[in-house]
């Protein structure tokens, strides 16, 4: 029997780093800052799968989502989409390309323009995109999308104020599955809502992500959520991806000692089991995004570090099949 040949990834993102100008210092103003938000990321996101990318606020998550849809400046690396280079695209090629790839947001009542109708939210996309004509060519399209997500027929003639923050995020699921998109990168898209309404959302994105075919790249920073609904997880600290497994593999066996930091401080919903748990703390400070320290980002709160993590940037290697970990000492 042949063997299949390897799966060409959706998306594929190669040494991608991202600066913000933070102004000048100075008393002429003579030195530049420049915050470091990400710094050398790559990875790949096969179709059909969830990679989940975790880390802590400021950690560079949503920005690595934002420049893979062309919606920030790359310093340097490369994104390809579909197999073509997308990192030089021109602006008059960027709304086509979108059509592709669709943002959940994270905050539902700010994503959602309170002026609109919902019928109108939904069906702004399909009229860009030049998909219909009118919004009345748009009226079926946006009562299956609405039905899909689980909202009354009714909706599409209400505004935003009149819904829950779980139905304003099934809205903003309707208004990116409007253009038929291949990728959709939810950035911490149930983070804003109650517990009890989280698991139903992320229950919906899976139930559409078979349906359609989806590729999700799903940015949070609640584990027991990305574990639920990830085949794969990347771990994110200051910028860069310090390991990245699938899911089983993360939380069985974690290699970087953040990951497993972050693995101790998920509760366990057993009280006896969660009694002999050890929540694993390390002192230190965070590097400073202005001026990031030589070496590895975790050095400066790592109880294994040596002089080389002081001087060498760990790269991400395979340490066990297909699990890729960024520490010297481990």
């Amino acid at each position: 029997m042949t063997p299949s040949p390897p799966m060409e990834p959706l998306v594929k993102v190669e040494g991608v780093t991202v600066h913000f100008d933070a102004g000048r210092s100075g008393f002429w103003g003579q030195n530049r800052l420049v915050v470091h938000a990400v710094e050398g990321v790559s990875f790949s996101i096969n179709p059909g799968e969830t990679l989940g990318l975790v880390g802590e606020s400021g950690s560079g998550k949503s920005t690595t989502g934002r420049a893979i849809l062309r919606r920030v400046p790359l310093a340097a690396g490369h994104i390809f989409f579909q197999g073509r280079d997308i990192t030089l695209v021109p602006a008059r090629e960027l709304r086509p390309l979108r059509r592709h790839m669709q943002l959940v947001f994270q905050d539902p009542y700010a994503s959602l323009n309170p002026r609109l109708r919902i019928f109108d939210i939904v069906a702004e996309p399909l009229i860009v995109h030049g998909l219909v004509k009118n919004p009345r060519e748009a009226v079926e399209r946006v009562a299956v999308l609405l039905n899909r997500v689980g909202l009354p027929p009714d909706t599409g003639g209400r505004y935003p104020h009149a819904f829950s923050g779980g139905q304003r995020q099934r809205i903003g699921i309707a208004r990116a599955l409007a253009l038929n998109p291949e990728l959709i990168i939810a950035d911490e898209p149930v983070s804003a809502l109650d517990v009890s309404i989280r698991a139903q959302v992320v229950n919906l994105m899976q139930d559409l992500q078979q349906e359609f075919g989806l590729t999700y790249l799903f940015i949070a920073h609640d584990l027991a959520v990305v574990r639920h609904i990830s085949h794969r997880i990347a771990i994110m600290y200051a910028g860069k991806i310090v390991e990245i497994a699938g899911r089983e593999a993360i939380y069985e066996s974690p290699i970087h000692p953040y990951t497993e930091a972050l693995l101790s401080a998920v509760p366990v919903p057993d009280p006896q089991i969660q009694k002999t748990r050890r929540r694993i703390t390390y002192r230190g400070e965070a590097p400073n995004p202005l001026a990031p320290p030589p070496g590895c980002r975790f050095q400066t709160r790592c109880p294994y570090r040596s002089a080389r993590c002081q001087r060498e940037d760990p790269p991400l290697v395979e340490r066990n099949p297909q699990h890729w970990a960024a520490c010297w000492n481990r």
